[in-house]
C-alpha cells in the first residue's frame, strides 16, 4: 500500500497509535509518527541493503546524541578542534591545555572529538567532568581523550552526525592548528555561518605566539577568494584569529556580553539581550546597519512574543526585533559586535 505523512493511512496509522499505548509516554507523537513511516516507506522503496543500513545507524546516532546531550542542554558549551597528532611536548598542546582550564574555570562544557593530541589536552584541562568526546570510529586514533566508560563519550561510524553534534550544541567553537580534518571543520563551520544554517556562535582560529598557522590560511582568503568575489569582505567578521588564550576567552565573552541568542519567529527576527539598549541606540544601530533591514522593514524594542512561552526561562529577557534580509550574515555578526559595543 503507499503511506502518506499527510493523509490517512487507515490500519497502519491505527497500529502506530496501538504501539504508542503500549510502549507508553511518547512525546511529540506527531513527529515519531513520520520517522515510523519514513522507516517504513524506506523499507519499501528501497532493496539496497546499504541504503537502509545507512538511514538506520544514522538515526541510531542522532538518537544516542541526543540522549547524551540532553541532559546538559543549559551548560554552555565550546567545541575545540585541531590536531590528533600534537605531542604533549609541543608549546601548543600546553596552550590547549590551558584553554580548557580556563574554560572550565569560566563555568563553560568542552567538545572534543575524544581522540589524541588537542583533543586530549582541551578535554585534561577542561577535567573529566566538564567533557565530551564525540569520537569517529576508524582503524587507528580510537582512544578517547575522556576514556570509554565517559557517560558523556559518543562514538560515530558517520562524520556528519558527529559534524552536527560538534556545532549543534556548542555556543562557541575554537579552531587550533591541524590537518585535513581540521580544515574541514573549519570550513564546514564557517559555511553553516555564512549561509545562516547556523544561527550566530563566535570562532576564534588559535595560534600560539609567532605561529603562522591561521595567518597563513588567511592570506589565502585574502589573496584568492576575495578577489575572485568567492566571498564577501564581510564574512571575515564570522571568525576572530588569536594568538592567546586571554584573547581567546575575550573573544568568546565578549561576544555574549549584551547578545544572548535569537530565534526566527515567521519572518521577524528576534534578539534576546541580557541588557535594555536604548532608544538611541537603536536609531543608531538601525541607521548602521540599514543594508540587512528588508525593504519598509523596521528594528524595533519589544517584550517577548506569544510564540516564545516554550522558553520560560528566558521570558524576561529584553527583545530586539529585526526584519532581517537573510542573506547577509558576516553583516549580521558585526551587527551583534555592535549591539555588545552599546
Amino acid at each position: 500500500m503507499d503511506l502518506h505523512f499527510s493523509s490517512s493511512n487507515g490500519l497502519v496509522d491505527s497500529a502506530i497509535e496501538q504501539m504508542f499505548d503500549l510502549v507508553g509516554t511518547i512525546d511529540h507523537r506527531s513527529i515519531v509518527r513520520d520517522m515510523i513511516l519514513a522507516a517504513l516507506k524506506a523499507g519499501q522503496e528501497n532493496s539496497e541493503t546499504v541504503d537502509l543500513k545507512l538511514m538506520s545507524s544514522t538515526l541510531k546516532e542522532m538518537r544516542y546524541t541526543a540522549k547524551v546531550f540532553g541532559a546538559y542542554r543549559k551548560a554552555r558549551k565550546v567545541t575545540v578542534f585541531g590536531s590528533a597528532r600534537t605531542s604533549p611536548e609541543h608549546p601548543i598542546y600546553q596552550m590547549a591545555r590551558q584553554f580548557g582550564r580556563r574554560l572550565a574555570e569560566s563555568g563553560f562544557m568542552v567538545i572534543s572529538g575524544g581522540g589524541l593530541g588537542i583533543m586530549r589536552a582541551v578535554s585534561e584541562g577542561a577535567g573529566h567532568e566538564n567533557s565530551f568526546g564525540v569520537n569517529i570510529r576508524l582503524p587507528y586514533e580510537r582512544n578517547s581523550g575522556q576514556g570509554s566508560n565517559s557517560p558523556r563519550d559518543i562514538t560515530y561510524k558517520y562524520f556528519f552526525n558527529r559534524k552536527v553534534a560538534f556545532i549543534k550544541e556548542a555556543c562557541a567553537v575554537a579552531l587550533f592548528p591541524g590537518g585535513f580534518g581540521t580544515m574541514d571543520e573549519a570550513m564546514e563551520t564557517l559555511t553553516l555561518l555564512q549561509t545562516g544554517k547556523r544561527y550566530p556562535i563566535p570562532v576564534v582560529l588559535v595560534d600560539e605566539p609567532g605561529d603562522r598557522y591561521w595567518s597563513g590560511w588567511l592570506d589565502f582568503l585574502k589573496n584568492h577568494l576575495l578577489p575572485a568575489g568567492y566571498i564577501s569582505e564581510s564574512d571575515f567578521s564570522l571568525f576572530e584569529h588569536v594568538h592567546s588564550v586571554d584573547e581567546a576567552l575575550s573573544a568568546i565573552n565578549g561576544f555574549y556580553r549584551r547578545y544572548h541568542s535569537l530565534r526566527y519567529i515567521k519572518d521577524k527576527l528576534v534578539f534576546r539581550l541580557k541588557s535594555d539598549i536604548g532608544g538611541s541606540k537603536i536609531r543608531e544601530l538601525r541607521r548602521s546597519f540599514s543594508d540587512i533591514i528588508i525593504a519598509d522593514g523596521d528594528m524595533v524594542s519589544s517584550g517577548p512574543l506569544p510564540q516564545e512561552s516554550d522558553e520560560p526561562d528566558i521570558i524576561h529577557l529584553p527583545r530586539l526585533i529585526i526584519d532581517f534580509n537573510n542573506s547577509d550574515f558576516g553583516r549580521l555578526r558585526q551587527f551583534i559586535d555592535a549591539l555588545n559595543c552599546c
